[in-house]
């Protein structure tokens, strides 16, 4: 059985509105940065899913590169996080406000 390449798609636009929900919803900045995620493994489904379409191998380099800047994202961010609840002792991004004057 093959299953088509509408249901891919489907799958991708699924999994990137409830990263769309997760960022727009939660306050939590771990499960912000985790729906971030979700939106960047969505995003690279589409790709595979046109290349292989395409018969091309260009959406699978676009995926290689958006892997390599969503762990270089996982590193920078979960410094961030890191040092933001060692200084404020809370991940509520209500709560960090050392932006403001």
């Amino acid at each position: 059985m093959v299953v088509p390449l509408t249901w891919y798609l489907v799958l991708s636009g699924i999994i990137f509105s409830i990263g769309a929900v997760g960022v727009l919803i939660n306050r939590n900045a771990l499960v912000i940065f985790m729906s971030i995620e979700l939106m960047l493994n969505a995003v690279n489904l589409a790709f595979v899913t046109f290349s292989r379409q395409q018969n091309s191998m260009d959406g699978q380099i676009f995926v290689f590169f958006i892997m390599t800047v969503a762990a270089a994202e996982a590193v920078v961010g979960l410094a961030i996080i890191i040092a933001l609840f060692r200084n404020k002792a809370t991940i509520n991004v209500d709560d960090i406000n050392i932006m403001k004057w």
